[in-house]
């Protein structure tokens, strides 16, 4: 699964006259290189997608933040949509700084998951130890993305990061 997305983003960086550059991430759903396009300034990053709903998931979530003009969610950066290939299940987007929230493949649009109170009590008492006392200022960044119909539940200091 991991080769075939490589393969796709190498695909991807050719056809758009790009150079792949480091790998940024990778995780379930996807592998995240840095391109370069040497006739642009800045580089950005491409993340190739291992399957199609987590890539239809994290494109529309993109097209979502891009039409409401959201740069930023609570205090953190989101990367801004560039561009995207639905037979290479790739999407292009801006790199971000911290403190930075990304990753968007294992949220759910308009509908929240359909998880039993028990998933869901263990779910929060995770994200509160990982997070500890910033647990509260994340919440604010995930209620805000849910007044955007986009519920995010794979949340983690990897993908929602803090300045140090």
């Amino acid at each position: 699964m991991e080769q075939i997305s490589i393969q796709n983003a190498r695909s991807y960086a050719s056809l758009h006259g790009l150079r792949l550059a480091e790998r940024l991430g990778f995780g379930i759903h996807g592998t995240i290189f840095v391109v370069e396009d040497n006739s642009k300034a800045g580089n950005t990053a491409i993340k190739a997608l291992h399957s199609v709903e987590f890539y239809l998931r994290e494109r529309n979530a993109y097209q979502r933040l891009q039409a409401a003009g959201i740069t930023e969610i609570a205090g953190f950066h989101v990367p801004q949509l560039i561009c995207f290939d639905d037979e290479r299940l790739i999407v292009e987007m801006t790199i971000v700084t911290r403190p930075f929230l990304l990753d968007f493949a294992g949220a759910y649009l308009d509908t929240p998951p359909e998880f039993s109170q028990e998933i869901w009590k263990e779910w929060e008492s995770e994200k509160r130890e990982q997070f500890e006392n910033r647990w509260p200022i994340v919440q604010a960044a995930l209620e805000a993305l849910e007044e955007l119909d986009i519920y995010m539940v794979d949340v983690s200091p990897t993908n929602i990061s803090f300045f140090d």
